[in-house]
């Protein structure tokens, strides 16, 4: 059960490792059981703390669905970005949890990893895209909303999806495994914040930091939700005034359908929306585009301890490899194990 909410919560909130204009080397990261994955390049770490208290850190090559030129270009990189943090994601969050159970190495199959996947996906489709849509036909046949084909029923629908949304993260938050990995996604944030300050990276320096980041995937998400409340409200009437099903069933069959086809130019317009705000300078237009999602972190994050963030900083290292040189960044002890899993 805690497993499945942090595997659903990764594809809500780590929908990407975005980049961010910077002087130092791009690293982005997910918290998952008692650990955490640092990106950076073509690899990644994942560093882990054993039930017996020492830290332990693998490497693994980053699956990657973008290594085609047309793939990386502005608008149409958005969604296999999407596919491929979910797919990493969920294979970090399982060896986390191995870590945290017998040790016993049991790599996931690509048929394990197609059904978590699939089983992910369908309930976010479930609670996101479906259950809102039911909700909004009761407002309908409450008298409060008119049919699918007007505004007020996506705006229904959209405030649903909100309140959804941040009663998700707000339930989970009581499960105390949850709520580890939120104290972890802090410790993220804090190292990172603290490796793109510059200077020496330590646990001080890290504890020093803000728990929140502009590029964090929950952002991410807000956006999502934002786009698509409007694309929803314009595009669905737009269809069904070319087409409309007879059938009332089919009708929204069909809705539902295209709500889903259009996660696909959603998510891309979110990620470059994301982009531009973390690349924006300081300024009205930054903080209107950058505040809500930083307010939002305040739930999928917690303050970490010491213990958690030596894990961020272990991750941090061995996921820059040789461009740590010349890099004061100071960790606790902790043992590598050098896998490497296609």
């Amino acid at each position: 059960m805690h497993k499945s909410a942090s595997q659903i919560l990764s594809v809500l909130r780590n929908a990407s490792l975005l980049l961010f204009r910077s002087a130092c080397p791009i690293v982005g990261g997910q918290a998952v059981m008692e650990g955490i994955m640092m990106r950076h390049g073509e690899g990644y770490a994942l560093a882990t703390r054993h039930p017996a208290g020492e830290i332990m850190v693998e490497r693994f090559p980053w699956f990657s669905l973008t290594r085609h030129p047309l793939l990386k270009k502005p608008f149409l990189r958005g969604f296999p970005v999407l596919l491929e943090t979910l797919v990493n994601g969920i294979k970090a969050l399982n060896r986390s949890a191995v870590v945290q159970g017998d040790g016993e190495e049991t790599p996931i199959t690509g048929t394990q990893l197609m059904l978590t996947m699939f089983l992910a996906l369908f309930m976010a489709v479930l609670l996101f895209v479906v259950a809102p849509h039911g909700l909004s036909l009761l407002m309908q046949a409450l008298g409060v909303s008119g049919g699918v084909e007007g505004l007020t029923f996506h705006l229904w629908d959209g405030f649903y999806k909100c309140c959804i949304f941040m009663g998700y993260i707000w339930l989970i938050s009581f499960v105390p495994d949850i709520r580890r990995v939120f104290q972890y996604h802090g410790a993220e944030h804090k190292t990172i914040h603290a490796f793109e300050n510059g200077g020496i990276v330590d646990v001080a320096a890290a504890a020093g930091m803000s728990r929140l980041h502009p590029r964090c995937g929950t952002t991410f998400l807000l956006f999502v939700i934002c786009i698509s409340i409007i694309l929803h409200a314009v595009l669905v009437p737009a269809l069904l005034h070319v087409y409309t099903p007879q059938n009332v069933v089919a009708k929204h069959a069909l809705t539902l359908a295209f709500k889903l086809l259009l996660v696909i130019p959603i998510s891309a317009l979110a990620y470059e929306l994301i982009r531009y705000a973390a690349r924006l300078s300081e300024g009205p237009l930054a903080s209107v585009l950058r505040t809500p999602g930083l307010v939002l972190q305040r739930l999928t994050t917690a303050e970490p301890d010491r213990a958690q963030i030596e894990v961020a900083l272990a991750a941090l290292r061995e996921a820059l490899g040789e461009e740590t040189a010349g890099r004061d960044i100071r960790t606790a002890d902790y043992t590598v194990r050098s896998v490497e899993r296609p």
